[in-house]
């Protein structure tokens, strides 16, 4: 089937679950206010985080295919983004923490489709072109952070969520949503507030995802870099916020040396943050990093490693110490005398692999109800049975057509008649496979003849756990997409009229043709019917002052009066400073 997206020599390697996330661009929806929002956000980023945002910030912008004057087109991004190897697609908002890591581990940015609007300028509680495009996308041109990226995005993806932090991240999305849209009922928002405040206050131990996703907001989203004293900005949701890039830096914000403390400090989306970590440089971000993958089953696996997959009632994966890997929705653990694994037991459809590649003959179509396997060491017999070369296997009478019973230090007893092995390239015995089979532990029975032929997994020891499959195309479609969608704004006629205005004003400046009776009748129309529009009537005094027109003195005088408004004031006051700052460039 044909992508529904464009296809590159990065994103041709996305695995097919994650298509399902990525949209098109709705480029024809964003209103010619929309394209002036940008504008004026870009216009006022540039102008002062050139000063204070790290120095591979403006630099990036020219790399990433990013322009001031309009939106960026996801092909066109796409075309300069190869150049460093990475891509862009769009999306529907926020999207699940793992396919996001995920994205992020194919060198591929996630960018939200939607556009914020003239309410929000300042800044929006939802992800938008302007935090993921124009924030996220400029600091990917310096190798060391984009490495740092793609190796989170790695990390993280494997990390284990708890089974309540799906339900955080649908709530914190529809939050977003209708904090966003204009349209949306007081009510509503307050409800959708209430309800991420209460699984705030109730999520319990914090889960692997929610540490990592802790980690990814106090630096890719809200970092600084440098000294404390005097921090540059690089986490995109600084870049983004022409409010609160200003207001972080200010003494209020407390500044805390980054490390790996910063996994533990929540943080709400929908207010400025109060205090933001501070990393020395983009090298020591990789280092915390690694130390926070040290901590992770990934890299520990054992009995809280199975118990944490069990938690998150998702698909996940374990591997043994032989390399086998077993992938499915785990539901029970068999622990031993000494704290150990003895058994692990996965509930419908399992998939066994090796080195990422699932085992011929053992998908999902062969393991539909789940898989159970014992792990670890014999009874008496101080070799593994991974460690056994084919003489030791035949003395111990594990060779094929031999009746064999296995009973295990944990106290698990096998016993069946043996019908072939599994190996690796290496020769290593990964799978013993059973007739007849039995399995017990103490009275109670884990498998029985009658239940079919029985796979037994190979390993002493559960050295690895994560999330999501060891062979990314033994379940197909994994992961869900959201039922909160976006909301689609509905504008009204009179709304859609001023639109109209924008349009050909824009189409003046574009045109480098001005008409100075037509923006007096705009003005006329502003004043009468649209009296709280201040950045249409911005846009015309930046045209007017350009061409050295009179109407200019009319315009400022409105827009003083408009600035009586207090939540305009400031937005007035630094549109008009930084049109007065390029005329004095020229001067």
């Amino acid at each position: 089937m044909e992508a529904h997206f464009e296809l590159n020599e990065v994103t041709e390697k996305l695995p097919k679950h994650l298509h399902k996330f990525i949209v098109k661009q709705p480029y024809d929806e964003y209103t010619p206010q929309n394209q002036a929002v940008w504008r004026y956000v870009m216009r006022m980023n540039v102008d002062y985080l050139s000063k204070v945002a790290h120095g591979s910030y403006v630099e990036g912008l020219a790399k990433t295919g990013i322009h001031i004057d309009e939106i960026p087109r996801m092909e066109g991004m796409n075309r300069i983004l190869k150049e460093i190897g990475w891509a862009a697609v769009s999306v529907d908002g926020f999207i699940p923490p793992n396919a996001f890591m995920e994205f992020q581990a194919y060198n591929v940015l996630v960018i939200a489709s939607e556009m914020r609007t003239i309410n929000h300028i300042e800044y929006t509680p939802a992800p938008d072109i302007i935090h993921e495009a124009a924030g996220h996308a400029p600091i990917i041109a310096n190798p060391e952070y984009a490495e740092y990226l793609r190796r989170f995005g790695e990390i993280g993806s494997k990390a284990i969520s708890s089974s309540k932090d799906y339900d955080m991240y649908e709530a914190i999305r529809l939050l977003s949503i209708l904090k966003e849209d204009p349209n949306s009922k007081e009510e509503d928002i307050e409800k959708a507030h209430a309800e991420v405040e209460y699984l705030q206050n109730n999520m319990g131990e914090l889960s692997e995802m929610a540490m990592i996703r802790n980690l990814h907001w106090w630096t890719v989203e809200y970092g600084l870099i440098g000294d404390l004293e005097n921090p540059k900005i690089y986490g995109a949701g600084l870049l983004s916020s022409i409010g609160e890039s200003k207001n972080c830096l200010q003494p209020e914000v407390k500044k805390i040396p980054y490390s790996l403390d910063a996994a533990y400090q929540n943080f709400d989306i929908t207010s400025e943050q109060p205090q933001l970590f501070v990393t020395p440089d983009f090298a020591y971000l990789s280092l915390v990093l690694e130390e926070f993958a040290n901590t992770m089953a990934l890299r520990n696996g054992g009995l809280s490693g199975v118990r944490k997959l069990i938690d998150s009632q998702g698909l996940g994966t374990i591997e043994l110490s032989t390399g086998i890997q077993i992938s499915g929705n785990f539901s029970n653990v068999i622990e031993d005398q000494k704290g150990r694994v003895a058994y692990v037991q996965t509930t419908g459809p399992t998939a066994l692999s090796n080195r990422d590649k699932e085992l011929i003959g053992h998908g999902t179509n062969k393991h539909v109800h789940g898989f159970g396997s014992p792990i670890g060491k014999l009874r008496g017999i101080n070799l593994p049975i991974e460690d056994m070369a084919p003489r030791d296997l035949d003395a111990y009478g594990i060779y094929e057509g031999k009746q064999v019973k296995l009973e295990f230090e944990s106290g698990v007893v096998v016993e069946g008649k043996v019908i072939t092995g599994t190996r690796d390239l290496r020769g290593r015995i990964l799978l013993v496979s059973f007739d007849e089979c039995t399995v017990s532990y103490k009275d109670q029975k884990l498998f029985t003849p009658d239940m079919g032929l029985y796979d037994m997994a190979i390993g002493k020891e559960v050295v690895s756990a994560y999330a999501g499959a060891a062979d990314v195309r033994s379940f197909g479609d994994v992961g869900k997409v959201s039922k909160n969608k976006s909301h689609k704004i509905v504008y009204s006629d009179r709304e859609k009229t001023l639109y109209k205005l924008y349009a050909e004003v824009r189409e003046m400046r574009m045109s480098n043709a001005s008409d100075e009776q037509r923006l007096v009748e705009i003005l006329d129309v502003l004043k009468n019917e649209y009296s709280n529009d201040w950045l249409l009537a911005l846009e015309m005094y930046e045209l007017a002052i350009e061409e050295n027109l009179p109407i200019a003195e009319e315009l400022i005088n409105y827009l003083t009066q408009l600035k009586e408004h207090k939540n305009l004031e400031k937005l007035i006051n630094n549109g008009l400073k930084l049109i007065d700052n390029q005329q004095l460039a020229k001067v």
